[in-house]
């Protein structure tokens, strides 16, 4: 593997906390003096195609949100032709002691469990569990008889019609099923998600047993809306498999691709490594960790299993589960997935003329990108997005973003733990897109 560059903004540890207050109300000329003073010496970057004075901007383009406050700390790897380009960590991962962000920093990942748990499904397809046009309630009887929301009534009661069939097993994998999921409100089906609590059931039966009684927000197959549809796959690699879903990742997908610390707990000793996750402090000035139970992911926190949103990992992990997607479902000899079967996950899915409405961060309606099985999907480069066609994707609610790009070859990763979007302005999905194609397409 060609030399890389390792940019260790965190090493300063205690006194990076001084740097970024003192940044926060710096004015710009003070701000833009902070990154280059963490630069290192360039890596082998014009050898895979970038140019070298491209990979100093995008990183020191990173190293400055830190600098600036916007964020505690972040870590991002780039990645071509399977030869690390930039991998870079900056800043802290832990308040109390300032830790910094080191190689090793374990994430929630959140809905950047998306793509395992799809890969986990596709591959019991490809064993024959199931076809992708199957009713959903071929597997899930339970949710037979579903009901879908119509609007509301003079009175303020739902109006609830009888759905026309059943979602499909490849309208689950694209959102298109037409399942709600709580995560907003405003509307009787997402209102009852958070009233029944169905994140909090205690177990995967009594998670479907919530679902199955609150109807569709929409029929099945004609919208693409962010939905509860991966946690449901989730449930449907158990029935399938025979095994709980963490079983089934870690035998069958961890272990084989050497994810030695990806799983939906992190264990009580590797506990130090584990990153605080941020929002806003309390006065409204700066960041502080959160601390409810449902952010620590210790084994007894855990209430079940979710495949939508419930994986820790770390930069080597996710990059090893990156790398086998680049490298159509391959890695070090070891087949997860066929290559045909990496193409179709790639591949849009939804009905003419829709477009997704979420970017598993937040919330930005993307005419020109489509959705696959478990992934967006760049369907064609539009001004303001550097992807190229054929890119594929997904975020996760604590900041972290990947991209997969087949046509060049590549990937990228970022993390961060930050809930609300992080500081103002932090851009950094866009931004590291940008800087990525701008350093490949100029090289010096």
């Amino acid at each position: 593997m060609a030399q890389f560059r390792k940019f260790l903004f965190g090493a300063l540890g205690v006194s990076l906390t001084a740097i970024v207050s003192a940044c926060g109300s710096a004015p710009d000329s003070a701000r833009s003096e902070a990154a280059p003073a963490a630069n290192v010496v360039p890596a082998d970057a014009p050898e895979a195609g970038f140019s070298e004075a491209g990979v100093r901007a995008l990183e020191d383009r990173m190293a400055q949100y830190v600098a600036d406050g916007q964020v505690k700390g972040i870590a991002t790897r780039l990645v071509k032709d399977g030869e690390i380009v930039s991998d870079i960590q900056a800043g802290i991962r832990r308040e109390a002691d300032q830790a910094p962000v080191t190689e090793d920093t374990i994430y929630r990942i959140y809905s950047m469990s998306k793509p395992v748990t799809g890969v986990a499904l596709l591959m019991l397809w490809e064993e024959g569990k199931f076809q992708l046009d199957d009713p959903v309630t071929k597997y899930i009887p339970e949710l037979e008889g579903l009901q879908v929301y119509k609007g509301m009534d003079e009175a303020g009661q739902p109006i609830l019609a009888p759905v026309s069939r059943s979602p499909t097993m490849q309208e689950l994998m694209s959102h298109t099923a037409g399942f709600g999921y709580g995560l907003r409100g405003g509307d009787y089906v997402n209102d009852t998600f958070r009233e029944l609590q169905v994140f909090a059931a205690p177990d995967m039966d009594a998670f479907m047993e919530r679902v199955s009684s609150i109807p569709l927000l929409h029929e099945p197959g004609t919208t693409w809306d962010y939905s509860i549809s991966v946690d449901i796959q989730g449930y449907l690699v158990e029935k399938l498999s025979g095994q709980t879903l963490g079983d089934f990742f870690a035998s069958r997908i961890f272990a084989p691709l050497g994810m030695d610390d990806t799983a939906f707990f992190v264990p009580e000793d590797q506990y130090d490594r584990f990153a605080d996750v941020y929002v806003s402090a309390p006065d409204g000035a700066g960041f502080a960790p959160a601390d409810a139970a449902s952010f620590l992911f210790r084994r007894e926190t855990i209430a079940f299993e979710g495949g939508g949103h419930g994986l820790v990992s770390t930069m080597d992990d996710y990059a090893r589960f990156a790398e086998m997607l680049a490298n159509e479902g391959t890695l070090d000899g070891v087949q997860i997935l066929k290559p045909e079967t990496v193409r179709l996950m790639a591949t849009d899915h939804l009905p003419e003329g829709v477009f997704i409405g979420h970017d598993g961060t937040s919330a930005d309606t993307a005419t020109g990108v489509g959705f696959g099985l478990n992934v967006a999907v760049i369907l064609e480069p539009a001004s303001g997005r550097a992807y190229p066609k054929g890119a594929y994707m997904w975020g996760g609610a604590a900041g972290t973003w990947f991209w997969v790009d087949p046509e060049n070859d590549l990937y990228f990763i970022g993390m961060v733990q930050h809930f609300g979007g992080a500081g103002p302005g932090f851009d950094a999905r866009a931004e590291s897109a940008r800087l990525v194609y701008e350093a490949l397409e100029d090289p010096e």
